[in-house]
């Protein structure tokens, strides 16, 4: 599985962002997937998961209310609508495949196989 993170951007305080992961290979669509993101000298933290078929769904405290993970596996694509967003949701953010056909542990960012390059985003005050 091959991943490409997008729709990352500058926003002010309040506004509303939505990450795009594309994926590739025939395993995609059966993959449970995440969304993780990473500040300036802070760890790896998880932000929200999916299952293989979008019938669950996780998010992490910091996030739940404002964030929503989807996916369109037509499309071979999962999605992060992010709004109401803060200067504390500015970092690097990634998505992220596992191929263990699991749900558990879905947020810990170990248990992923494949990972996107990244995308920034950046919350102004």
């Amino acid at each position: 599985v091959q991943l490409q993170a997008s729709g990352g951007g500058l926003v002010q305080a309040g506004g509303s962002l939505r990450l795009s992961c594309a994926g590739s290979g025939r395993t995609f669509s059966r993959s449970d997937m995440g969304w993780f993101r990473q500040a300036p000298g802070k760890e790896r933290e998880f932000v929200a998961a999916i299952t293989w078929s979008g019938g669950s769904t996780a998010y992490a405290d910091s996030v739940k209310g404002r964030f929503t993970i989807s996916r369109d596996n037509g499309k071979n694509t999962v999605y992060l609508q992010m709004n109401s967003l803060k200067p504390e949701d500015t970092a690097v953010y990634y998505c992220a495949a596992r191929s263990d056909y699991t749900w558990r542990d879905y947020d810990h960012f170990d248990v992923y196989d494949y990972w996107g390059q990244g995308t920034q985003v950046t919350v102004s005050s």
